[in-house]
């Protein structure tokens, strides 16, 4: 089972994220759970959500506590050091919407032998939507720096999801290819 734990605020698209990567898994013959996980229910507040990935039947329907892999989303929360590594797993990954990575993840990410993976999602998103929407373009990057599910397969979700809107499902799906092109392992 692979198990992947999001980062980022109310309002990012942090739940729409794990839920896209979800329905990429299911697509591709997977079995697939994802939940949200909310504190006090407002815009800004941390919010996490859950994505678990297997070949098998999946029983478990808990928050996750030991990820292969953490996608932060709000740049704001890379200072959060303890809370977004916690539990991670031995050589897991973890993908940043940053340019630059934390002196304080980074010496965990060592300790753990985890990998690094960094993207522009601000950038992204600004030049795609004139709005900081990061969750289509940290899907992107951790569909590329995972390699759990298949670029074409998440793209096809996507043109499901926004589909009414023919110009949204094409931002988002420019965004996802851009940040899937755009993302980098950091080099130690």
């Amino acid at each position: 089972m692979y198990e992947v734990r999001w980062h980022g605020r109310g309002g990012q698209g942090v739940v729409t994220s794990s839920e896209l990567l979800a329905l990429s898994a299911l697509k591709e013959g997977k079995y697939v759970y994802h939940a949200p996980e909310f504190g006090p229910e407002r815009r800004g507040a941390p919010v996490r959500a859950y994505t678990r990935i297997s070949d098998q039947p999946i029983e478990l329907h808990s928050s996750i506590y030991n990820p292969d892999a953490v996608v932060v989303i709000d740049p704001s929360l890379h200072n959060e050091v303890q809370y977004i590594t916690q539990g991670l797993k031995s050589g897991g990954l973890i993908v940043l919407n940053s340019q630059k990575p934390p002196e304080g993840l980074l010496k965990i990410a060592r300790e753990l032998g985890a990998k690094v993976w960094l993207v522009d999602a601000y950038g992204i998103a600004m030049a795609i939507f004139g709005r900081p929407f990061y969750n289509t373009p940290m899907l992107g990057a951790f569909a590329r720096a995972s390699e759990v599910v298949k670029l074409e397969t998440v793209l096809g979700v996507i043109a499901e999801r926004f589909g009414r809107d023919p110009k949204l499902a094409e931002s988002n799906a420019v965004a996802v290819k851009k940040a899937y092109e755009m993302v980098k392992e950091y080099e130690w």
